[in-house]
């Protein structure tokens, strides 16, 4: 496939534009401003500027400007232009060693193990070349030799740069866990890989600990799977919601599937009324707490309940199920909504909310006229069915216990 060229494309833009009076730290500083205010393409247009003035300087000036080029198109959506910048990041520094300690030389190599067209072991080498550059730094940085940074300083670079060797590790776990299924070593791999990743950090992190509960899951080892994913919620769940430690969107998103698949829907649903609190327009959020309400519901029509919910009356357990499965296809019918107004595109989750949908209607009957309708003011009526699942939970306790 042809690649496009970031010093062509970087020169045809020299020739539509105006003479560049701002320095290339303005230009940086200018694209970084636009990105945090979620302005892609005018952080592009800065970066562009920027490569165009230092293309032709020193690599330690134009390693920079290649990745910020690069990160921006990962943004927008451009995987071509995004491959095409770091792989000739790579021309500049194969080991990534170019501005040392401190400077980001694996970054690039971490951006094409998830851009690698054939993924698979093409993926486990960018892995591979960005977790060496990683110990590298940090084997500088706990030299003891003089860096140009105080001795907190000094523990924040470290410690970040120890968290990105855990990631870079796990990362080829989730390769040998998908792509590489197959191969002969694979589970020994993850094995001797998720130690590593462990080992790497001075506190384990909750995205660790959620692909050692993944290899566990695989494994089916249940129980460990489960006390990883208790240990990873740990760390973070009573923490104040502004703080930066609390993993991303999209890792507690992968958090609640693999609660699920642990058997630990209460906790799961505790994960996603907290993510559509923060994003309610997330429609995979939306789906999974219906989906998540629609298991506790079985598992409670099947007698899956504690001694409290033993002692529930007939009548009480029916309507503790009903609310249960009313709350999931509030849920449902959100995401659903959702999915059209934002033209989502994962086919696959509508077709199991249609699906998961038909059977609430077949249990609940249609949905009536002014019955859990689902508008612009969705919220109120989703948080109270969401209440509503929390109190028959309480009541009926459907979940399996936590170890």
């Amino acid at each position: 496939m042809a690649k496009s060229k970031p010093n062509n494309k970087a020169k045809k833009q020299a020739k539509k534009m105006a003479p560049i009076t701002e320095s290339p730290e303005q230009l940086y500083a200018a694209a970084l401003t636009f990105i945090e205010q979620q302005q892609p393409q005018d952080a592009l247009k800065q970066a562009e500027k920027l490569y165009q003035l230092v293309q032709n300087r020193s690599i330690t000036e134009a390693l920079p400007a290649l990745n910020l080029l690069g990160e921006i198109s990962v943004e927008l959506g451009e995987v071509e232009a995004a491959r095409a910048y770091f792989e000739e990041a790579v021309k500049l520094d194969p080991l990534g060693t170019v501005g040392g300690a401190l400077a980001d030389g694996a970054e690039k190599f971490l951006w094409l193990a998830q851009l690698a067209e054939e993924g698979g072991k093409q993926s486990v080498m960018w892995y591979e070349k960005g977790a060496q550059a990683l110990m590298n730094e940090i084997a500088a940085l706990e030299s003891g030799q003089p860096i140009a940074l105080d001795e907190e300083a000094l523990l924040l670079v470290r410690v970040e740069k120890k968290r990105k060797l855990a990631n870079a590790l796990c990362g080829i776990v989730e390769v040998y866990m998908t792509d590489l299924s197959w191969e002969d070593d694979a589970e020994t791999r993850c094995e001797n890989l998720i130690t590593q990743a462990m080992a790497a950090e001075d506190e384990t992190s909750p995205e660790i600990l959620q692909t050692l509960a993944s290899v566990r899951l695989s494994q089916d080892k249940k129980e460990d799977a489960q006390a990883a994913l208790q240990r990873s919620m740990s760390v973070w769940t009573e923490l104040d919601p502004e703080d930066p430690s609390i993993p991303d969107f999209a890792t507690r998103i992968s958090l609640s599937r693999l609660l699920m698949e642990a058997e630990m829907e209460s906790s799961a649903l505790d994960v996603l009324e907290r993510l559509v609190s923060e994003d309610d327009e997330s429609v995979e959020a939306w789906y999974l707490g219906g989906w998540c309400q629609h298991l506790l519901a079985k598992k409670a029509e099947q007698g899956d309940v504690s001694a409290a919910a033993a002692k529930m009356t007939d009548s009480e357990h029916e309507a503790s199920l009903e609310k249960l499965y009313r709350g999931s296809r509030r849920w449902l019918r959100t995401s659903l909504k959702l999915f059209d107004l934002l033209e989502y595109e994962d086919e696959r989750l509508k077709q199991h909310a249609e699906e998961l949908m038909a059977g609430l209607d077949s249990i609940l009957g249609p949905v009536k006229e002014g019955e859990e309708e689902v508008d612009d003011e969705w919220e109120e009526e989703e948080w109270d069915g969401i209440q509503d699942d929390d109190n028959a939970q309480q009541g009926a306790d459907t979940e399996m216990q936590d170890s």
